[in-house]
């Protein structure tokens, strides 16, 4: 027995879905538990992915192994046994009345609660993860005017979450002393614990495990082509029987960690309770930290704790903080973390995971780099990326922007100009500053550096080696956060020559005749100190809120005030193609090396791609009026979607529409037609450093809708070119910020034009 089950608080976010769109098995719901590990499934229950069901992390956030696939839940009225779970064993093709039988579900603060009703009973559960538990919590409560039995059970696997048994696994069920817990026994271990309230008149009977081989088709697998069909082991542990009017149960699903007891939850209603206060106190705390206090934040906040784990630093036994790229099959990534660090921590006020986040890539750089990933294995990490460590500059500086953390800062700086020092003087693969105009080159045969990344064998898809153009704008951001930084504590900057002629050396990337008069770099000339802000947003080219006010920095770790309105202009008009001819982008995605002579010349690629957006939307990227309007009209007719930005314009004769099947074909279309939400945050920049904020609120509708369309609070890593079918991870770090960014950009934009009026 344990404590009465009490009421969760109110929710910040609820969202409610009727009877036909729960039975949707494409909705899918999150939940993690801080380690890395997650509880992932359909909103309806129904396993879709080899990753369905309870994975748990053994060596936090990799190392992570499947325990349970979904509970085994099956209701007796009277002498009717009706089968409440549902798995899908071909496609289309359901064992159990799980889905005829639901008649809703509601999501409060992301956590999922499912009813069904059949015969006169009606059934709710609801589902959570404790913090650092590595465990799953169901909660069922029973209302009935007659007495029914419950049995409860569940279909248990043990490997890892990457792949599927292609028979029934072996394993040992052993019914521990008092019949309430059953330790599956594998090559890891799962602990499933029946709970009952006091009092209530609610009892159970522990069942002699009778395991069976149970089939299991993965309907999102086979769409990616990836093994889809799976042999789990069923078995039913309890029977509960509740008296007329029903009564309340609850089941916890554990997998234990390598030589580790697991986290005991003494009481699970009270576990459910703490987590559902825990997410309404972020949700708050983002409202307070943006300033902007509506569903949308409230969502997204609590969606961007998913990706917030403790990291186990290899060789010893301490923990940093670091973040998952997406789920559910991603590990931590840098290039990633740093992307999302403004998004899923400054705007939503968690400072203190901001400076955790940094110190973690901060001390992993290796020769000015920082790892693009951490192996899933936990052996190690891959250092080939170019803008990860470019990114940290820019996370870094944006951080200082937001809390004014002098001490934090001051002790980074060094290590900032470190990582400058080995780019200035070439390091790994290539990369290196050229002396001629100061822009920095990378690049070479077989690897692929930027955030287009992708290699299939010995084919990269979208080479950009040489000088691509938002590299070029990190640089120049790097270079300035130095500047900017050193000034604030009155110490001169390093690369101050190096950065002006970077700055002039920007231009060849422009189309001929609208890059003869740059401007000077769109940065703080001085920083200064400023009093606490409400505003954490710190990025871009536009002044006060949007990141390029003067920096605050204080020994004490006071916040500056970087909050004022943007400039209101006219909209730019709508540029729509007149012929179906491949476009030539005015800002170049690349300059690479031209291939007819040996003289270190260099030909601009004019692909128009997502990349002129980003960099038009760092601080130090020297830019016109004019040259921004010219890239806004490029995007506008070449890539804007309702969901994010082509990777490559469907005028391009090299464009690909579809994404979806085998991974080669995945791999092909990723960066070559492909829908990415990430970058439409840099382009809602560049909108509102015009004064588009009309067009900006646009650009951001379809997202803010897409948020209840696939992975559920959250956004999609891709979208299908031409269908703009949800792709790669329903949950993906990234999108989840910048979507979050983009729209309290937008929505204090509004307020400031309202408050004008």
């Amino acid at each position: 027995m344990t404590g009465s089950p009490a009421a969760p608080p109110h929710p910040a976010s609820a969202y409610t879905f009727g009877p036909h769109a729960v039975r949707n098995p494409d909705l899918e719901v999150l939940l993690t538990d801080g380690l890395g590990g997650f509880a992932l499934s359909s909103l309806a229950g129904v396993p879709t992915r080899c990753y369905s069901g309870l994975a748990v992390s053994q060596q936090p956030p990799v190392r992570r192994y499947s325990h349970l696939v979904s509970p085994l839940e099956v209701l007796r009225v009277g002498a009717e046994d009706i089968v409440l779970h549902a798995l899908e064993i071909a496609p289309g093709v359901f064992e159990g009345r799980g889905l005829e039988t639901l008649t809703g579900a509601t999501t409060w603060d992301l956590l999922p609660e499912r009813e069904q009703l059949v015969r006169g009973v009606r059934m709710r559960r609801r589902m959570c993860a404790p913090r650092h538990s590595g465990a799953v919590v169901y909660l069922y409560e029973v209302q009935s005017r007659v007495p029914v039995t419950l049995t409860l059970g569940g279909f248990f696997v043990d490997r890892d979450m990457h792949h599927v048994h292609r028979a029934a696994p072996k394993l040992g069920f052993a019914v521990q002393p008092g019949g309430r817990q059953v330790r599956v026994q594998g090559e890891r271990e799962t602990r499933a614990t029946l709970y009952l309230p006091q009092g209530g008149g609610v009892t159970s009977d522990s069942l002699t495990p009778a395991p069976f081989s149970q089939r299991v088709y993965y309907r999102h697998d086979a769409a990616r082509g990836e093994p889809d069909v799976e042999y789990t082991q069923g078995a039913a542990l309890w029977q509960v029987q509740f008296p007329a009017g029903g009564g309340q149960v609850a089941l916890v699903v554990q997998g234990v960690v390598e030589a580790q007891e697991p986290l005991t939850i003494p009481d699970p209603w009270a576990a459910y309770r703490q987590e559902a206060t825990r997410r309404r106190q972020l949700a708050e705390q983002a409202w307070q930290a943006s300033g902007v206090r509506d569903d949308v934040v409230a969502t997204l906040a609590v969606a961007a704790d998913a990706y917030l784990v403790q990291r186990v630093n290899v060789g010893s036994s301490s923990r940093s903080l670091s973040v998952i790229a997406g789920y559910p099959w991603f590990a931590d990534w840098g290039r990633d973390a740093m992307i999302a660090l403004s998004g899923l921590t400054l705007v939503t006020g968690r400072y203190e995971e901001a400076r955790d986040i940094l110190g973690t890539f901060l001390g992993s750089l290796r020769r000015g780099l920082t790892p693009n990933n951490f192996l899933d294995d936990g052996t190690g990490a891959g250092y080939n990326t170019v803008d990860g460590a470019l990114w940290l500059a820019v996370a870094l500086e944006r951080y200082a922007r937001t809390t004014g953390d002098g001490p934090f800062v001051r002790a980074a700086l060094p290590q900032l100009r470190e990582l400058l020092r080995w780019h200035v003087q070439g390091t790994d693969h290539g990369i290196a500053a050229d002396p001629t105009d100061g822009l920095l080159r990378a690049g070479e045969p077989g690897v692929q550096l930027t955030w287009m990344d992708v290699k299939i064998r010995d084919w990269v898809v979208t080479p950009r080696h040489g000088k691509p153009v938002e590299i070029q704008a990190l640089w120049l951001a790097a270079l300035g956060a130095e500047a900017r930084l050193s000034e604030a504590f009155g110490e001169p900057p390093m690369y101050a020559e190096l950065l002006g002629r970077a700055h002039q050396g920007f231009s060849a990337l422009w189309e001929s005749g609208l890059g003869a008069d740059l401007p000077p770099a769109r940065s703080a000339p001085h920083p200064s100190l400023g009093p606490p802000s409400p505003a954490p947003l710190g990025m871009g080219g536009l002044t006060g809120m949007f990141g390029m006010g003067s920096i605050g920095l204080s020994d004490t770790g006071s916040r500056n005030d970087v909050l004022s309105g943007p400039v209101l202009r006219p909209p730019t008009p709508l540029n729509t193609p007149t012929a179906p001819t491949p476009p030539a982008a005015a800002l170049a995605d690349l300059l690479a090396p031209d291939p007819s002579n040996d003289n270190g010349s260099w030909q601009p690629d004019r692909s128009v791609r997502p990349n002129a957006a980003i960099a038009l939307s760092l601080p130090d990227t020297p830019a016109t009026a004019a040259q921004t309007d010219a890239v806004i009209r490029d995007i506008e007719t070449h890539l804007l979607t309702p969901v994010g930005l082509h990777t490559l314009s469907p005028l391009d004769p090299r464009y690909l529409g579809n994404y979806g099947g085998p991974q080669l074909v995945r791999d092909a279309a990723y960066h070559q037609g492909t829908v990415w939400p990430w970058p439409l945050g840099a382009f809602v920049e560049v909108l509102l450093s015009r004064g588009e904020v009309r067009r900006a609120r646009a650009a951001l509708a379809g997202l803010t809708g897409h948020i209840w369309e696939a992975g559920l609070g959250h956004v999609s890593e891709v979208f299908a070119g031409d269908s703009l079918t949800p792709g790669g991870c329903p949950f993906q770090a990234w999108s989840v910020a910048e979507v979050l960014r983009a729209h309290v950009l937008v929505a204090r934009a509004e307020a400031a034009a309202l408050n004008q009026n």
